[in-house]
């Protein structure tokens, strides 16, 4: 019964220092985010800026399904990032009705930005540590990455939205 109960807690403990870390990183990911001199953006906005990024020239139907997100909601923040200049709107040669959504030359800068501090601050944390658990992290963090993609791809067959990364 032991070795019944052991991955169960083995999978539990798992996911409370996964759940630690990703506190922790969205702590980095903040300070990375506010410390960009240009305007500073939500989380959700940030999101945006990340799937555009991604996927060029999509329009809001679509960028709301990525987000999961209303149309409304979605409108709105496109409105905002439009006003930033982070965002380019230009009609879709697909259809006459719809607007495709861009990144502008300075939502790409200003992305490019926020990366650059959130990377150095996890550079900073993973220099610190011993050799042997960079090679760890990065082969757990790599299995856990495939998971959340082979999961994703799973749901979406079922109807249901993929995780996105940022």
């Amino acid at each position: 019964m032991h070795s019944e109960t052991s991955p169960s807690r083995d999978r539990d403990a798992v996911a409370r220092t996964t759940r630690g870390v990703i506190e922790l990183l969205e702590v980095l990911w903040s300070q990375g985010r506010d410390m960009t001199p240009t305007a500073p953006v939500s989380s959700s906005q940030l999101r945006v800026l990340y799937v555009l990024d991604r996927n060029r020239g999509i329009n809001l139907r679509t960028l709301g399904e990525a987000l999961g997100s209303t149309p409304s909601s979605v409108s709105r923040m496109c409105d905002r990032l439009h006003a930033l200049g982070f965002i380019k709107r230009s009609p879709s040669p697909a259809s006459r009705r719809e607007l495709e959504l861009r990144l502008s030359s300075r939502g790409e800068s200003y992305l490019k930005d926020v990366r650059e501090r959130r990377e150095l601050g996890v550079l900073k944390i993973i220099a610190s540590m011993p050799p042997e658990e960079q090679v760890a992290l990065a082969k757990g963090l790599s299995s856990f990455c495939s998971a959340v993609e082979s999961t994703g791809r799973k749901n979406e067959g079922r109807g249901g939205a993929a995780v996105e990364s940022a």
